[in-house]
């Protein structure tokens, strides 16, 4: 075998050996915007604010062998795993022990920390790693979004031992049947809706009162009631209620879904927020016999509460987990939206031309008598 020969040889396993490696728990994805406010990228907002959320993806050759019809990380969503979009942005790929070094050097602009799981068989080993190494350098706050099919009670346990002080859930489907029908039975499915209630509850036994969230997806065949119902239940069991937007991502099963329109997302954001602040009975709400919501009965004294409550902004901002001082922490931009669509959901208060356009969008005295 003559040299030129013998490099053509090595040269491509060599490549494909370094590749091979740069997987978890030594390599991490992390979201656009954790990278650009970790100085891992350039880049900026649109919009100029204080961004402390960090978001790290688990990251596996195979990716992840869920196959959920919405997702954009779905098993048999076409194209190289490599190239799926998570909540419709890029997430780069970095050495974990340089991501962790980051966050070090810039602690006092961190708010918050996520490690996000994947289904995959090497999940809770290396979430468990990486969560070590976070852990011994860093003191932020650390929220893990768990994989259900890879946990247990003692595995959640053993993940709030190291450190961790919040567990989310993305349930995203809040009925039975919804689950089954996006997330079950499905190419590549077999998620299931006991062991992901399974997990919330030994999280909620485990962590404790407002330490655990669902993950609940606007627009993938609920109704209104079904929402509202869950977020009665979630409040009364002191577990947070997160949303999220759904949009549709190309090629996936739902890729040709239509969006939930504006109006319902507003009003969906604005009643969460009403049953979460103002202990607003549940009788309050009227339904169609499609369990669309079309009423909202309150007094004349909470309805000028509830003007107030639009004129802050605040039902309209990300929902995510909290800073050390109780703030949204998790300011993560582009979760319900795409980067070159008007905002959904606010990482940041919304100014006095945004509540205009949300007033607009909500259309409130169609709404409430």
């Amino acid at each position: 075998m003559d040299k030129a020969t013998t490099n053509e040889t090595i040269i491509p396993f060599q490549i494909i050996q370094e590749e091979e490696q740069k997987y978890s728990p030594n390599y991490v994805r992390i979201s656009g915007a954790s990278a650009i406010a970790l100085r891992l990228k350039s880049g900026h907002f649109a919009r100029d604010f204080a961004f402390g959320g960090i978001n790290l993806l688990l990251n596996y050759e195979t990716g992840c062998l869920s196959d959920c019809a919405y997702c954009g990380l779905a098993r048999t969503r076409p194209g190289d795993y490599e190239d799926k979009s998570f909540i419709r942005v890029d997430w780069p790929l970095f050495e974990t022990d340089a991501v962790v070094e980051r966050i070090a050097r810039y602690h006092d602009k961190m708010t918050r920390l996520c490690i996000s799981m994947v289904t995959h068989g090497k999940a809770y080993k290396d979430t468990y790693d990486i969560t070590e190494r976070i852990c011994k350098k860093v003191k932020t706050p650390l929220s893990l979004l768990v994989a259900p099919p890879t946990l247990n009670r003692e595995r959640l346990q053993a993940l709030k031992d190291l450190g961790a002080d919040m567990i989310g859930v993305g349930l995203d489907a809040v009925t039975e049947d919804l689950f089954f029908n996006r997330r079950t039975d499905v190419p590549n499915g077999g998620l299931k809706w006991k062991n992901y209630w399974d997990i919330i509850n030994y999280s909620r036994e485990i962590y404790g009162p407002w330490k655990v969230n669902i993950h609940t997806v606007v627009g993938l065949g609920e109704t209104d009631l079904d929402l509202i119902e869950l977020f009665y239940e979630l409040k009364e069991r002191q577990i947070l209620a997160y949303l999220f937007c759904f949009n549709p991502e190309p090629d996936s099963r739902m890729g040709n879904y239509p969006k939930s329109p504006i109006r319902r997302w507003r009003r969906i954001q604005l009643v969460k927020h009403l049953i979460e602040e103002y202990k607003l009975n549940q009788n309050s709400f009227k339904f169609d016999d499609s369990g669309n919501l079309i009423g909202l009965e309150v007094t004349a004294s909470k309805l000028n509460r509830v003007l107030k409550t639009l004129d802050n902004g605040i039902p309209f901002m990300t929902d995510g987990c909290p800073g050390e001082s109780g703030e949204v922490g998790c300011t993560r931009p582009y979760g319900s939206y795409r980067p070159s669509e008007a905002y959904r959901d606010f990482p940041f208060l919304p100014n006095g031309m945004d509540l205009r356009q949300i007033r607009e969008e909500l259309a409130l005295e169609e709404l409430i008598y």
